[in-house]
């Protein structure tokens, strides 16, 4: 059974304590796997119309396209392409419900500047796809661990990404919790879409701000994501939200995938060695757990057989290769340059320049390779600012160790050019006879144990 036919939705939304009426709306496709979360705003009542639209809409866009869904769903992740084409899908869907909100807007005064957050998560066969704005969120339990996969797009993150003030400081702000993005106050909205990899007992929670905005550290949500009941935890959720002060409307949705096959057995092992793989490179050891789900979405995983070519000399590559498992051989002409296993990698430099490779890579065992393309390291270095940040800061010590280490293979070399010329101890001028050797000769300079020319007077050496 596909994992997204094995899923288990529970949700829930409230008033609160202070509101007067809800402004929050969601939506819950079983069949389709599509969850949406959306918290609208603006005066009289225009939130809860930003919010009902947004969700409608998103859920009718996604609806008409529900043949690429099945299409996915059938040829799963041989379907690059088709992963791409849902993105695609689930940002038009957003962009169209932004403009129809910002349109309704516009025809009436008392809605003027109305808007909404979203965050929506449709599950397709072994992957989760995820299209968000504003400062609603989606949490992730796996391993037992929770961790928040959306960022939130408000001033007080903002100003935390750009460093120039710190917590305390961004915390006497006036405005820091105001929202930098939402669907509908402008005709069209920068949306963040991620896939993701799902598997057997993952766990997602969508929640309004109404709701995170009382939880200060992930852990505090572990207990809810365990809670065997999923309609108990979510009512938990809510009359948490309540508890702390209820100042805000309150939703949640819980999503809980079940037991999968060997199949996924498998694959949860080799997702998990992937990312441990990826996490011990250099240009990766820095990232957040977030950001690392964005470069395993544009990662692949090779296979190559005994003697296959994975590069070759001269060749002009666009790609960084990690060795997942089996074993590689790096040579040029005949010469054997090295060997590499499990969490080496070779062609880095192909991500940012076009240069013929300098070697030939071929596997001497069954192998398994990750493989990142410049085209999807530079969408991610265009769309995700404070991520290419660090990459390209990551990227400058990684040529820095490769410039240490040349500086440190040329002194190597120049001390041993600058060696002390032993030649007289091995060929010493003059022999010593002993008294039962044959007289010795003075031996010639070493240039003279070269043939010497024929003279002139030497007779032709042919025929």
């Amino acid at each position: 059974m596909a994992l997204s036919e094995n899923i288990q939705f529970y949700a829930a939304t409230d008033v609160g304590r202070v509101r007067d009426h809800n402004e929050d709306n969601f939506l819950v496709d079983k069949k389709l796997a599509l969850s949406i979360v959306a918290d609208g705003m603006g005066g009289h009542a225009a939130g809860e119309v930003a919010s009902a639209l947004a969700v409608r809409i998103i859920h009718e866009e996604v609806k008409k396209h529900k043949d690429v869904v099945e299409k996915y769903a059938r040829e799963g992740v041989s379907s690059r392409a088709g992963a791409k084409e849902i993105l695609a899908i689930m940002e038009l869907a957003v962009q169209r419900a932004c403009a129809k909100i910002h349109d309704e807007a516009k025809q009436d005064a008392n809605k003027r500047g109305m808007g909404t957050t979203l965050s929506a998560l449709l599950i397709v066969a072994s992957h989760g796809f995820i299209a968000h704005v504003g400062d609603s969120r989606i949490y992730l339990l796996r391993g037992g661990k929770v961790q928040q996969i959306t960022e939130d797009h408000t001033v007080y993150n903002e100003l935390i990404k750009r460093g120039k003030l710190t917590r305390d400081q961004i915390e006497k702000v006036a405005q820091k919790n105001a929202i930098t993005r939402a669907v509908g106050v402008y005709e069209r909205v920068e949306v963040d879409t991620l896939t993701i990899e799902v598997l057997p007992g993952d766990q997602f929670l969508l929640a309004s701000d109404g709701l995170h905005g009382y939880i200060a550290h992930t852990a505090e949500l572990e207990p809810y994501f365990e809670e065997a009941d999923g309609e108990t935890a979510t009512r938990e959720l809510i009359d948490l939200a309540n508890r702390k002060g209820g100042k805000d409307n309150i939703t949640a949705i819980l999503v809980r995938l079940g037991a999968g096959d060997k199949q996924d057995d498998n694959r949860a092992r080799r997702l998990h060695l992937k990312r441990e793989v990826l996490a011990k490179m250099p240009l990766f050891s820095r990232l957040a757990e977030r950001e690392m789900l964005r470069i395993m979405q544009v990662a692949d995983v090779l296979s190559y057989d005994v003697d296959q070519v994975v590069v070759a000399e001269g060749d002009r590559g666009d790609e960084l290769f990690i060795v997942l498992s089996g074993q590689v051989r790096i040579s040029r002409g005949e010469t054997l340059l090295n060997e590499f296993g499990p969490g080496e990698h070779f062609g880095e430099m192909a991500l940012i320049r076009a240069m013929p490779r300098s070697a030939t890579v071929t596997a001497i065992e069954p192998s398994e390779l990750i493989v990142l393309h410049r085209n999807d390291f530079f969408e991610i270095l265009r769309k995700e600012h404070e991520l290419a940040v660090k990459l390209l800061w990551q990227f400058l010590g990684v040529l820095a160790d490769r410039l240490d280490q040349t500086s440190r293979d040329l002194s190597s070399a120049r001390e041993e050019l600058n060696a002390e010329d032993i030649t007289d101890a091995i060929f010493p001028d003059e022999i010593e006879p002993g008294p039962d050797d044959a007289p010795v000769t003075e031996p010639r300079p070493r240039d003279s144990y070269l043939p010497e020319p024929p003279s002139e007077q030497s007779p032709p050496s042919g025929p």
